[in-house]
Parts: C-alpha cells; sequence; structure tokens
C-alpha cells in the first residue's frame, strides 16, 4: 500500500484530504506544521508528500528541500493558493514533481497523486533494475581466487572509471564477455546501452551496414533507415565479439569511427557523431593476424590500449572448486533444486579434468548434474559417462597405506630408490647415463645413488 504525508496547517484540509486518500485505499498520515512534517520524514519512508507552500516558521519549501536531500526520488507536490503561483513554479526547479493551486478539484487531485505514485514505482523499479545489473554483471559473477583472477579484478578497478579502449584476450569459454560487461557496469556509463556485437556471426556483406547503420535505398533490400549498432551505443560501449572477424575493408570504416568518433552510414553524405567506448575480444593471435596482414596494425594498437589476458581454466585449476560451488547455486536457484553440497569424490573428478571449454564447459557440466541429481550432494554418478574414475597413476602404486603399527619411511624410501635405478638400468640396457636421463637426474647425481645404495656397477655401452 502507497503511504502519503500530508503536511497542511489548516486542520480542515488535512481532515478531507485524508479522507479522500484513505477511500482510495492509501494509507495517510498528516502533520499540522513544517517542524512534524520534518520528524516524520526523518522516521518514516513516504511514497508521496502532500505539502502546502504557506505555513508559519518552516514553510513548504523548506520541507521540499529536506524532504528532497533525505530521499532524492521521493515524490512532492505542492498545494498552493493562486496568489502564490509563482513560488509553486520555483518549488518544480527545486525537484517538486507538480502542484495544484486551491481551490482543486478532487478528481484533478486523484489523477495528480496516481500519476505521481506510479512515477515513483518506475523510480524504484528502474533504481532496482540497475542494482540487480551491477551485481549480475559485476566482479560479484566474476569467480576465482587464483592469483591470475585477482590481478585481472584489480585492472578492472583500475580501468572501468577511463575512456580507454580495452582489448580482452582468451580462449573460448573463459568468460571474455563477462569482464566486459563488469567493465561497463563499473563505469561512469553503466546506465547507457551495453551493445554486443558477435563479429563472428555477422554475414561479410552485411557487416557494416549492422556497425554503421544505412540509408533507404542505399542497396538492395533497404526498404528503410536503419540505426547502426554504433549509434544505439552512443554514450555507452560497445563489446566487439571475435574481432579479428572483421573483413579488412570494414576495419578501415571502424578505426576511422573509433579514431573521430564519427561515422557515415552506408549510402549517407553525413557524419554522425558518438560518443562510444569500445571493448573487443578475441580468442585468435592479433599480433599473427597483423603479421600475416589480415588485421590492420593502426587498429590493432587502437584497439589494444589496455590488454586484459584470460587464462585457460587448466591453468587456474584452484578456481575450480569455487565456480563449481558457485553454478550450484545458481542452477539450483533456476531448477529449484537444494543440493547442499558438492561431494569430494566430485570434486575431486571434476579438478581432474583438462576442460578445452573453459569456464563455459564446467558450467554445463554443472547444470546437467544439478538437473539429474536426486540426493541432497552432489554425486559423481551425475557427472556422466565422461567422468569415470581414473585409473591410480604409477605414484600412487608405489605410496602404501601405512598400517596401525607405523613403518620405516628411510628404508622404504631407499627400497623404492633402488628399485626405479635398476629399473630404470634395465631400460637403458645398463647405460649410465641414459638410465639418468629416463630418471630426470644428472649423471654425478646419479652416480652417487649407485654408490650409497650399493649398486653393482655396470659397464657403459
Amino acid at each position: 500500500m502507497d503511504s502519503i504525508l500530508v503536511v497542511d496547517d489548516e486542520l480542515s484540509m488535512r481532515e478531507f484530504l485524508q479522507i479522500m486518500l484513505k477511500k482510495e485505499n492509501y494509507a495517510v498520515d498528516t502533520a499540522a506544521s513544517g517542524e512534524e512534517a520534518l520528524e516524520k520524514i526523518e522516521i518514516n519512508p513516504y511514497d508521496l508528500i502532500l505539502c502546502d507552500i504557506m505555513m508559519p516558521r518552516i514553510n513548504g519549501m523548506e520541507v521540499l528541500r529536506r524532504a528532497r536531500q533525505l530521499n532524492p526520488e521521493i515524490m512532492v507536490i505542492m498545494i498552493t493558493a493562486f496568489a502564490s503561483t509563482e513560488t509553486a513554479v520555483e518549488a518544480m526547479k527545486l525537484g517538486a514533481y507538480d502542484y495544484i493551486t486551491k481551490p482543486f478539484q478532487v478528481d484533478e487531485i486523484k489523477l495528480i497523486i496516481k500519476n505521481a505514485l506510479e512515477r515513483s514505482r518506475l523510480v524504484r523499479e528502474n533504481l532496482q533494475l540497475k542494482k540487480e545489473l551491477k551485481t549480475k554483471y559485476g566482479f560479484e559473477n566474476l569467480v576465482g581466487v587464483s592469483a591470475p583472477m585477482l590481478e585481472i579484478y584489480e585492472l578492472i578497478r583500475q580501468v572501468a572509471p577511463t575512456k580507454s579502449n580495452v582489448l580482452i584476450s582468451g580462449e573460448s569459454g573463459t568468460g571474455k564477455e563477462l569482464v566486459a560487461r563488469a567493465i561497463h557496469y563499473q563505469s561512469q556509463r553503466c546506465d547507457k546501452p551495453f551493445i554486443t556485437v558477435n563479429c563472428g556471426a555477422i554475414p561479410r556483406e552485411l557487416m557494416e551496414s549492422e556497425l554503421f547503420g544505412h540509408k533507404k535505398g542505399a542497396f538492395t533490400g533497404a526498404y528503410q533507415h536503419k540505426k547502426g549498432l554504433f549509434a544505439v551505443a552512443d554514450q555507452g560501449t560497445v563489446f566487439l565479439d571475435e574481432i579479428a572477424e572483421i573483413p579488412t575493408e570494414i576495419q578501415v570504416k571502424l578505426l576511422r569511427a573509433i579514431e573521430n568518433k564519427t561515422f557515415k552510414p552506408v549510402g549517407g553524405v553525413e557524419d554522425i557523431s558518438v560518443d562510444v567506448r569500445v571493448v573487443a575480444a578475441t580468442n585468435r593471435d592479433l599480433e599473427a593476424a597483423v603479421t600475416e596482414g589480415s588485421f590492420r596494425e593502426d587498429l590493432y594498437y587502437r584497439l589494444n590500449v589496455i590488454r586484459i589476458h584470460l587464462p585457460p581454466l587448466r591453468e587456474r585449476k584452484e578456481d575450480i572448486p569455487i565456480l563449481a560451488q558457485h553454478f550450484l547455486e545458481i542452477y539450483n536457484r533456476e531448477i529449484g533444486k537444494d543440493i547442499k553440497k558438492i561431494s569430494r569424490e566430485t570434486e575431486a573428478l571434476l579438478l581432474s579434468q583438462h576442460y578445452p571449454g573453459n569456464v563455459r564447459e564446467l558450467e554445463n557440466i554443472i547444470e546437467r548434474a544439478v538437473s539429474l541429481e536426486k540426493s541432497e550432494v552432489l554425486l559423481p554418478e551425475s557427472l556422466g559417462h565422461r567422468f569415470k574414475p581414473q585409473p591410480s597413476s604409477w605414484s600412487d602404486r608405489l605410496i602404501p597405506e601405512i598400517p596401525p603399527e607405523g613403518i620405516n619411511m628411510e628404508g622404504l624410501l631407499d627400497e623404492i630408490e633402488r628399485r626405479l635405478i635398476l629399473e630404470a638400468l634395465r631400460r637403458s640396457g645398463g647405460v649410465k647415463k641414459e638410465a639418468a636421463k629416463l630418471l630426470g637426474l644428472s649423471f654425478r647425481s646419479f652416480r652417487y645413488r649407485l654408490d650409497k645404495l650399493g649398486i653393482e656397477k655396470i659397464e657403459s655401452a
């Protein structure tokens, strides 16, 4: 229920408005003076204030100022006598939603209040949406505790407030778009458009029109004017994914748009000016593309002002458990499950994988597992056939269980070392240098171990 504070020093006006508004199913509070109104505003989060301008001591203008200081989004409607209309106009400049002159029509004030509360709801929803976007695409959704990820977080913090173009590199599935969004939503452009362009998915012949738009009749099929994505992103950010796929003939125009912040639509004669920040991403070696001649060197340097490289998941395996837990929580909510945790066996299997598809592949694995899991623990059986337990390594087979009575570790290590040396000599046909190489030892170290263990000397071949 929307809450309204009525502020008027006339009892009859307060009572009239209170009765009328309660009939409209609003929660109504009243104040007989500016002082009382300010006390109540500091305590209660009203949705709307109806305030008389002409009051003794603290007038309506001061109530408006203080209310807007406490809550810049609050809706305030001023009530004024005909003689003080100029003051009411001044109140509008200070942030009042509207003003009503006495005497007023009941239907008129009902409509103004309804519109003001609808505006208030839209403002709140917009603020909430911005908050959610910042949460979804800010640092909160970048998951990882490895040293490379911590460096990336710090780089994003430094880069986001600037106007510099950014080039994000990394294999497919490492989260390049997520980083681009984090940069945008942590910048001053966060309430402006973030436009994603998948350069690899746009047909070559349509690329220029998609980026810069076209005029009606510019080519066969151009039946009307079309606004390009650079124009749509004005004041915001353009994310050019798979930038290496842009044809060389379009690269010239893209370079001009970045350098001069102007471009001509296809078939157009006048320049269009835009203020756009460019964040590009690639999973290819752009330096090699420049050397080969398939990517312009001048464009490369315009894009590569600040470089962020995302390492593949296999190079930051310490992030796998926390990423898996992150995706578990996401898909618990989306699928309606209540899986409490990931079993140690499941985690070990997840850690054993190579992940050519990187974070995206891990996310797909967890989504599938959450869908199939029937218990409160994510078990290996839900991961699929590819996650069969791996055979133990040779080192696992060498290490025995420790019996209750304990072991002679020095003697055991000597015996293991002896067996390895003898096996290496057997495989090398008795050639000590070759045996040392098989064991990753220097020849001097190998000779030392032969003497230490009393292994009979074997002549080199």
